[in-house]
């Protein structure tokens, strides 16, 4: 392993609607494959229609607790949370984020209010440069929530428009607003994730870019935390030297890991 301060702060276990492996393979596969820690942020869709939310989060949270004790020998494991759409419905999401005593929590948009995921769209039906400028507003809107710890992939749509589809986009078009939440991040201590996953599908690349990790250093920005994006316990860590590389290459020398929801600072090496 090429570096020793080695964690993944983004997976999802069993408790997503998307996930396939218990919470205690995850942490399992994180010890063999020699993590100092994992963070466990199964998916919450704020926006569901079919989730009984009382259930998922007081299950993945029992769970995710015990794995914390069970594990505290050999793995730091973080009792974390992915909160998608929050500025959908913010009584939920805040009443959720109020019940339980997270250690971590990232923020994400997956779709457009009353749409599928970007996973689903036929991107033939659509102005692609129309739905980026309606994503990015919206995840300026979650920042000005200010409720989360580190915004998860904040070039999501990509995944497919780019990855999936090879639809090509020009997302100069977009550089004002990137500022502006990458400005709104800074000013309220947040962290920008390093989301490694597209290392492994159609887009062999980060998101966001490394051209953005590395705007988010120039205007200031202090924390970084990496995430494989992981919904299989052998996918654990994919990506997360690469994805340390990058910041690197982007002026960072710590990446960061949240107990409690307080940032902690470590030093990449």
């Amino acid at each position: 392993m090429k570096y020793s301060n080695f964690y993944d702060l983004h997976t999802h276990s069993e408790h997503s609607f998307d996930g396939h492996h218990s919470c205690t393979l995850m942490c399992e596969s994180a010890v063999e494959k020699g993590l100092k820690g994992i963070a466990l942020t199964d998916h919450c869709e704020i926006d569901s229609k079919d989730c009984n939310f009382d259930k998922l989060c007081s299950n993945q949270f029992f769970d995710t607790s015990k794995c914390q004790y069970v594990f505290k020998d050999s793995i730091e494991v973080f009792r974390g949370l992915e909160m998608g759409q929050a500025i959908y419905n913010k009584p939920l999401a805040e009443s959720i984020l109020n019940k339980y005593k997270y250690d971590f929590v990232l923020g994400s948009v997956h779709n457009l209010e009353n749409m599928e995921d970007f996973f689903f769209l036929d991107y033939k039906d659509y102005d692609v440069y129309e739905l980026l400028q309606k994503y990015f507003e919206n995840i300026y809107k979650l920042c000005e929530w200010n409720r989360f710890d580190s915004l998860a992939h904040l070039t999501y749509p990509l995944r497919y428009i780019t990855g999936k589809h090879k639809i090509n986009v020009d997302l100069s078009r977009f550089s004002e607003i990137i500022d502006e939440i990458l400005l709104l991040l800074i000013k309220n201590e947040k962290a920008l994730e390093i989301n490694t996953s597209g290392y492994f599908n159609e887009m062999k690349d980060i998101l966001p870019s490394a051209d953005i990790v590395k705007r988010f250093k120039q205007l200031g920005g202090k924390y970084i935390t990496i995430g494989s994006d992981s919904h299989f316990y052998d996918k654990i860590g994919m990506g997360i030297e690469q994805g340390m590389d990058a910041a690197l290459k982007s002026g960072f020398t710590h990446i960061t890991i949240f107990r409690n929801r307080e940032p902690k600072l470590i030093e990449i090496k």
